[in-house]
């Protein structure tokens, strides 16, 4: 039975706190166990290197992070779980589509397009102060996906546009050298928990309100019975929905816990009382895995030993065939096997061709190329199939259709198919489009 590949990227900066229990570790040790999923989780400490330049920081957050997952249930010997640095094949495999990504696709990059208008607000250069990491980190996440041929990869809404850009390089680099990846997909985190912080705010290291995960029992206490309430004595009702208490509460205890603590609010416990009940239920779940942390912290070559032996196995069992097989697949060859019809091969990459693709608006497009050279571009189309359907007219019809809009004084087919691309003749396109009617009789 073929497995569904599932990959996720766990970020390697700053100490975990409670809210990535909840949010992201939780969930994403309990998916590890589902039967017919292959899992790789991966320390990205390639990309910390874009924001953190501090060498001690890098390999400290390293050690805890990997620490936090395995002290947390994550079974090294029954996903791959490995360091994003020690797949040699991931950086080579970056250089493969940096070579097919499209620049202007990096350009509309959200964190790239973020930095631009900061300068811009400042009155600085478009790219004062923006490193070439930051540019490429898209196609360095592409890597990350690509090299296992990952079929699904969970992520928030504001990382779906660095799958498709994925989906985009991979779909370049097969159409110019053959089938050879998967389309990944983003599985979308919908119902990700989001917990308050000491002060009410979303629980974050960038508003300093955090609850470290594996805090010792002491500081636990002390940090819990900081967090901010409203002024309701003890026996004044109160509103479970909206206390921060309650919520973090909620986020540890039962469906029946849950319900007994709503009661008591109601009830008008005293936030004292609803506090001390909060340490305990919380310090219970995480008192064995604070325990199983501080052994693994004190035995960093044990940490060591295990992602250096998930990397070696996951490279046997992935990274180095695979990589074999695109090296060959570029031309990246022994030079002494000559591979009948080459020639031809390279001919017909070099041919016209179609690209659809979906833009950050949630509209489909498409665009005829030759070679690097845009010929037609499309409006766009609230549905892929309606862009495909449109691929599947011209390549029937071929430049008859585009004649047929033009008479209708429609510009180039504008509204009913698309727009010629500057400098280009409509008899271009048109034998351009003569080429797929060879092709396909």
């Amino acid at each position: 039975m073929t497995s569904t590949r599932v990959l996720t990227g766990i970020t390697t900066s700053g100490t975990p706190h409670l809210g990535n229990y909840v949010g992201a570790i939780r969930p994403a040790v309990a998916a590890s166990r589902t039967p017919g999923v292959e899992s790789f989780y991966f320390l990205a400490d390639l990309h910390a290197l874009i924001k953190v330049q501090e060498p001690e920081r890098v390999q400290r957050s390293t050690l805890e992070i990997a620490a936090t997952w395995l002290a947390c249930g994550l079974e090294p010997d029954k996903v791959w779980f490995y360091r994003q640095s020690e797949i040699v094949e991931i950086p080579e495999l970056t250089w493969f589509l940096t070579c097919v990504a499209g620049k202007g696709i990096l350009n509309r990059a959200h964190a790239y397009k973020a930095a631009v208008d900061r300068n811009r607000a400042d009155g600085e250069d478009d790219d004062a102060a923006i490193t070439a990491g930051l540019f490429m980190y898209p196609v360095l996440m592409a890597a990350d996906i690509l090299v296992f041929n990952a079929n699904k990869v969970p992520v928030g809404r504001d990382q779906i546009q660095h799958i498709e850009m994925a989906r985009d390089f991979a779909q370049r680099f097969n159409h110019l050298y053959g089938e050879h990846f998967a389309l990944p997909e983003a599985a979308i985190e919908e119902n990700v928990a989001t917990l308050p912080g000491l002060d009410g705010r979303k629980m974050s290291k960038s508003y300093d309100n955090t609850i470290p995960l594996f805090a010792p029992r002491e500081t636990l206490k002390k940090l819990i019975y900081s967090i901010v309430t409203d002024s309701r004595a003890p026996g004044e009702p109160k509103d479970a929905e909206t206390s921060n208490v309650f919520q973090l509460y909620q986020a540890f205890a039962s469906g029946a816990e849950t319900e007994r603590m709503r009661a008591a609010f109601a009830d008008g416990i005293a936030w004292g009382e609803a506090k001390q009940a909060l340490f305990e239920r919380i310090d219970a779940e995480v008192a064995p895995q604070r325990e199983k942390y501080e052994t693994l912290m004190a035995k960093p070559a044990e940490i060591e030993a295990i992602l250096r032996d998930g990397a070696q196995r996951v490279r046997a069992t992935h990274g180095v065939p695979f990589m074999q097989s695109l090296r060959a697949a570029v031309g990246l060859r022994d030079l002494s096997q000559v591979v009948v019809g080459e020639r031809k091969k390279a001919a017909k990459a070099a041919a016209p061709s179609f690209k659809q693709y979906r833009e950050s608006d949630g509209k489909f497009y498409f665009k005829l190329v030759d070679g690097e050279r845009v010929l037609l571009q499309s409006a766009g189309h609230e549905s892929a199939r309606t862009a495909g359907q449109l691929i599947g007219r011209l390549k029937q019809e071929g430049g008859a259709a585009l004649h047929r809009a033009e008479n209708a004084a429609v510009h180039a087919g504008e509204e009913l198919i698309g727009h010629l691309h500057e400098g280009v003749e409509l008899a271009e396109v048109a034998e351009a489009l003569a080429q797929f009617a060879v092709e396909e009789g």
